[in-house]
């Protein structure tokens, strides 16, 4: 994918900002994702995936993850009831899940710094909003951002129009994103930010150091290596 630049002034006007990925980021809910994939793939007849092989295998879009799983890519109807499937089973267990540790902490440590953030997730945008305001973390934001669209793809384009938003706020020489995901790497990439991963989301520490960025094991370690790429 080739790189787009963002335009947004020079970035020595600017101070650091963060765009934090939510599912498996700042959402520690990595158990409700399990547990909602398998029941997905119950309703197809494959074999439940252990944390472990879910974490090795995952990859955006989604549909291909589906595919190293089953030795094929899923018909149109297969990932429509296996999207729907997993949906409403995840929206059950999302419930009890709470913020990754450290999280609101390090969000609140960031913004009296002086350092702005957003959010930006995959997560349907008209379920995201609300449930972030549930956590009472959204005024740690700038800007929250959900998917608008079909679901399965990559989250590039949504990081381009998102930081295009906040053109005159964040430049992307001074954006790191911190998310779990290789594909979170890549959004960066694509806007001409910087990424920090973390391994307690979809990826295997291994996975996660394909896409040549710094990979942590806690939040804190995120936000400290934030720091020292917008130093």
């Amino acid at each position: 994918m080739g790189k787009h630049s963002v335009t947004s002034g020079s970035s020595d006007e600017y101070s650091a900002h963060l765009v934090w990925d939510w599912n498996g980021t700042l959402l520690d809910d990595v158990t409700a994702v399990i547990s909602a994939t398998n029941a997905a793939f119950a309703e197809i007849g494959i074999e439940p995936i252990t944390l472990e092989r879910y974490r090795e295998l995952y990859c955006v879009p989604i549909p291909k993850f589906y595919e190293r799983l089953m030795g094929r890519m899923p018909t149109d109807l297969e990932w429509e009831v296996m999207d729907q499937i997993f949906h409403r089973h995840y929206r059950e267990r999302r419930a009890g899940c709470g913020l990754t540790a450290g999280a609101e902490e390090l969000l609140g440590q960031w913004g009296r710094a002086g350092r702005s953030q957003s959010l930006l997730s995959m997560y349907m945008h008209h379920e995201l909003v609300p449930v972030v305001r549930g956590y009472g973390i959204e005024s740690h934001f700038i800007r929250v951002d959900g998917r608008t669209g079909p679901s399965g793809g990559s989250k590039a384009l949504h990081m381009e129009r998102h930081l295009e938003a906040l053109a005159g706020t964040a430049s992307p020489e001074r954006t790191v994103v911190i998310g779990d995901a290789v594909d979170d790497a890549l959004a960066a990439e694509h806007v001409g930010a910087r990424a920090v991963l973390y391994t307690g989301g979809s990826h295997s520490r291994a996975s996660l150091e394909t896409a040549g960025v710094p990979v942590v094991d806690t939040l804190e370690e995120a936000v400290a290596e934030a720091i020292r790429l917008t130093a």
